[in-house]
């Protein structure tokens, strides 16, 4: 019995360092994420960003609000998920730039044509870096900079709202922390090199926090959603009948959705949303 615990014990240290060695390629599972052909798209005024923080080098798109639109405008900084790139994206924020927004998509160290390895200090160095460089921009409010993170990026942006200032922060699909997930793979919460402690911000800060999340996430458990709304001092939860990645299940409710939210925090302050309830399958719990 006692040789037989001491091999169990051997094994399960094997089985942590193992983790503990190759846990950032699970994190970051950056080859997976294909880079399309395409580049630079052909996106009306894109303007595409470097910073160098040390040995990252790291890429940025930003988008500017339509022509004609009023400036300074506000922005929204998002940061995606862990097997995806900048270059999924523009798209996806098309609605929000004819609000007279503007957007800058952040990539992460390693992934795509950035340079470097990912982990929470150098995201947070080179987000850090992008943040600084946008809000130098003239057309750019920086009383109305939006922190949104999907997934992993919840983290990324979680990791910035405590370094930068921000008028609001959006977390889709996104955790509590890292650290949380270790006890699936029955190992100590230490050995998380990268814990992107999302509910520590979250319970500090100020402004106006949305979560976004889906009840049948099978990726993230609906129940960090719930947690981070209820930490949150000045929070809103919508909740979607989805998982993890058909999240949102409807564009145009999340659209309006979002843009609702943008007018009640004063983010924007043009055209008013709808008042159609029937656009609305989301809730508050």
């Amino acid at each position: 019995m006692f040789s037989a615990f001491i091999w169990g014990m051997i094994i399960y240290g094997v089985y942590c360092g193992l983790l503990f060695a190759f846990q950032r390629q699970m994190i970051f599972p950056k080859d997976m994420a294909q880079i399309p052909e395409e580049y630079p798209p052909d996106i009306p005024g894109l303007e595409i960003i470097w910073v160098e923080t040390g040995e990252e080098k790291a890429e940025g798109w930003y988008i500017p609000p339509p022509p004609g639109s009023p400036l300074p405008a506000p922005l929204i900084i998002f940061a995606h998920g862990n097997a995806e790139l900048i270059d999924y994206w523009p798209d996806e924020f098309s609605a929000f730039t004819k609000m007279g927004m503007a957007v800058l998509l952040a990539e992460y160290p390693g992934y795509g044509r950035s340079r470097g390895n990912p982990g929470q200090e150098s995201i947070l160095r080179s987000f850090t870096a992008l943040y600084d460089k946008i809000t130098e921009h003239k057309e750019i409010d920086s009383s109305r900079i939006v922190l949104m993170g999907r997934s992993l990026g919840g983290g990324a942006v979680c990791s910035l709202a405590d370094v930068r200032p921000s008028a609001a922060l959006i977390l889709m699909s996104s955790f509590i922390s890292i650290r949380s997930f270790a006890k699936s793979y029955l190992v100590p919460a230490f050995l998380v090199r990268d814990p992107f402690d999302n509910l520590r911000v979250v319970r500090k800060y100020r402004n106006p926090v949305l979560i976004i999340h889906g009840v049948r996430d099978e990726v993230i458990p609906y129940s960090h959603g719930k947690e981070l709304y209820a930490a949150a001092p000045n929070g809103k939860m919508i909740t979607y009948q989805c998982g993890h990645n058909d999240c949102p299940p409807n564009r145009r409710i999340y659209e309006e959705d979002l843009k609702k939210f943008f007018l009640e925090t004063g983010i924007i302050q043009h055209k008013s949303a709808t008042n159609d309830t029937n656009l609305h399958q989301s809730h508050k719990p």
